[in-house]
């Protein structure tokens, strides 16, 4: 049977959704790994990562029974949702792609201010202190306030990884953003396509 049947569609929809399953679980284990080693203390940027795990969790939920059921409102709705995801996904990867240093250093500092407890562990552990200049009365844990030596602000060595992670953010979301179309297009080819199981005597 060549891959347009309705064995092969179902069978790439459900290693596609198996495949988003497996993304899920490691971004929530990523997330309780960073909080079990001390890594990141920001119930922020935690609980954001975990609710991007348990969204994609259910999405590939949804299209896995919708899949093995051929169930036609759940494929409906799998369509639609990862449809409207594409096209957040698609926007985000690119803009990460097109900032520029100045841009990517206003984001930074954004971030920066906004953000106390992130702020608190890059602090730490890149041993920096302020963004882009450090005030004695201000609170850092870096380890170079307590050893006498003079900490460095944290703009110039964030910036230095800024622009790799941007690019490497962009690129791994530019690639499950064309997962998401073919998502789309797989099911909306599979949802039209009959189930020869439900009426052998038609394909004969």
């Amino acid at each position: 049977m060549v891959c347009g049947g309705f064995s092969c569609s179902k069978n790439c929809l459900c290693a596609l959704n198996l495949l988003y399953t497996l993304v899920s679980l490691l971004l929530i284990g990523i997330a309780a790994w960073g909080i079990g080693f001390g890594l990141i203390s920001s119930l922020r940027v935690v609980g954001v990562v975990i609710a991007v795990g348990i969204f994609l969790f259910l999405i590939a939920l949804v299209g896995l029974i919708g899949a093995v059921k051929h169930h036609q409102v759940l494929l409906f709705f799998y369509m639609i949702i990862l449809l409207l995801v594409f096209i957040v996904q698609f926007s985000v990867s690119s803009a990460c792609l097109a900032l520029n240093q100045d841009q990517q250093g206003q984001l930074l500092e954004v971030g920066w201010n906004n953000t106390a407890s992130a702020r608190n562990d890059l602090q730490r552990n890149l041993n920096c202190c302020g963004f882009r200049s450090y005030n004695p009365n201000d609170t850092c844990l870096a380890s170079c306030t307590k050893s006498g030596h003079k900490c460095l602000p944290c703009a110039p060595i964030i910036g230095a990884y800024a622009g790799d992670v941007l690019r490497f953010v962009g690129g791994i979301g530019l690639f499950f953003s064309f997962t998401e179309i073919l998502g789309v297009w797989l099911t909306y080819r599979y949802r039209n396509q009959k189930d020869p199981r439900a009426n052998p005597s038609a394909f004969l």
